[in-house]
């Protein structure tokens, strides 16, 4: 044999052997609870479940969740979520490729939706009427 079928033969076992290998990952997941529960979850615009809800993210940063329930305020609010250490590079590459197991980072997310405010019927009929006024005075 010669050298050139040799370096083949060891390249492709390990290749084999790295592509064999479980190579780790970072799962992140989300668990937002409201009180009280069963509320509709909006995540990005997205709904996501009812409360307590558990989803996966993708990155860390800023995100816009948006609580509705019969009976309550809808609550829209902003959560940030900041990157753990082994998340900023070059530490991610590690973390995301090299370690042999799965790392899970899991963040809770606890709201408060406040009781649904009565509505003042003649109030509201009122500013309906200016509404379509002004939309009347608009379109001439």
């Amino acid at each position: 044999m010669n050298a050139r079928c040799t370096g083949c033969r060891v390249a492709a076992i390990v290749l084999i052997l790295v592509t064999a290998l479980p190579l780790g990952c970072v799962r992140r997941t989300m668990t937002i609870r409201t009180e009280p529960e069963g509320a509709r979850v909006h995540l990005n615009d997205e709904l996501v479940g009812t409360s307590p809800v558990t989803v996966d993210f993708t990155w860390y940063g800023d995100y816009d969740i948006v609580c509705r329930k019969d009976g309550c305020e809808t609550l829209h609010t902003h959560h940030r979520i900041d990157a753990p250490w082994y998340q900023v590079p070059p530490f991610d590459f590690f973390a995301e490729l090299l370690t042999p197991y799965t790392i899970t980072d899991h963040r809770e997310v606890s709201l408060a939706l406040e009781p649904a405010k009565a509505v003042n019927r003649p109030e509201l009929i009122e500013r309906a009427k200016e509404f379509r006024d002004r939309a009347i005075f608009a379109e001439q």
